[in-house]
């Protein structure tokens, strides 16, 4: 997302030089929805060294955020305001046709409420991520992200120039940074907006706003290509276009040890960490 910057003077547009000063002068100009180059943050946990931090951004309402992760990295997400929704692309950065797979995430695990000590999966039988800590509780595997047909539907624009931006369009083009393309969006997980299944099957949206501040911290069992963005839940029934900023911070991490009780927590989890290990004593 391009940061807010003082009008530009009459003529600049017409002189190159007046329009470069104009251009520097916003240099060191910081609002809250954006990346810190160099990452900096000031309330990591207390064994990270700042020598670690990989990744400091906060994602703009109806914005979006991708990085390339390696294997060990953890990833928390704060929901700011209390109003935030994190949709995740999650990709094998070696081999990105791997990609996260929703159904053998709730089918492999027997639960479709994820919350600490779950996992996300790809489509090979492997552990993309693992969900360390969760004071959200509110996560949805089901309803997918938005569309352009499902907001103009809703707020009358669907544009991704426009004013009500979807999920999947901002997905692509985080997905363009890494050479993909609209194939290779996949369906995605929502964080800090949930829902529940109700007996007729109907899906029961519960989307908030909730308290700010709340956190997941995810760890990244490969190198990943992670894509978030930052829209209002499909289902939200709000007529506004409502969404709040989301806070990012990533730091490296070790890998996951065969004692980890994550990892050790039930057979068919281990058997995805076995098949990760697999992939990476090649």
């Amino acid at each position: 997302m391009n940061t807010p910057h003082t009008p530009r003077p009459d003529g600049a547009l017409a002189d190159p030089n007046a329009a470069r000063a104009h251009a520097r002068a916003q240099g060191g100009t910081r609002v809250e929805a954006m990346p810190i180059l160099p990452p900096v943050a000031d309330d990591l946990p207390a064994d990270v060294e700042a020598a670690d931090l990989l990744w400091e951004e906060t994602i703009a309402a109806g914005g979006y955020a991708t990085r390339r992760l390696p294997r060990g990295a953890r990833v928390r997400l704060i929901d700011v305001h209390g109003d935030a929704a994190a949709h995740l692309q999650i990709f094998n950065a070696g081999l990105p046709t791997e990609r996260l797979n929703m159904a053998d995430t709730v089918k492999v695990q027997w639960n479709a409420y994820l919350g600490p000590g779950k996992l996300l999966l790809s489509d090979m039988g492997r552990v993309l991520m693992s969900i360390v800590e969760d004071s959200a509780g509110t996560h949805d595997c089901f309803s997918g992200a938005s569309s352009p047909a499902s907001n103009a539907a809703r707020y009358g624009d669907g544009r991704n120039s426009g004013a009500c931006p979807s999920a999947r369009d901002r997905f692509l083009l985080g997905a363009a940074k890494h050479g993909l393309g609209r194939r290779d969006i996949h369906p995605s997980i929502t964080l800090f907006k949930g829902a529940r299944i109700a007996e007729d099957g109907a899906i029961l949206p519960n989307v908030g706003p909730f308290a700010p501040g709340r956190h997941v911290l995810l760890r990244a069992e490969m190198d990943l290509i992670l894509i978030i963005a930052n829209c209002p839940h499909v289902l939200d029934p709000r007529e506004q276009y409502s969404v709040t900023p989301l806070r990012a911070t990533a730091w490296r991490g070790p890998v996951t040890p065969p004692e980890d009780d994550i990892r050790n927590a039930t057979p068919e989890g281990l058997r995805a960490f076995l098949n990760v290990e697999d992939h990476y004593r090649r």
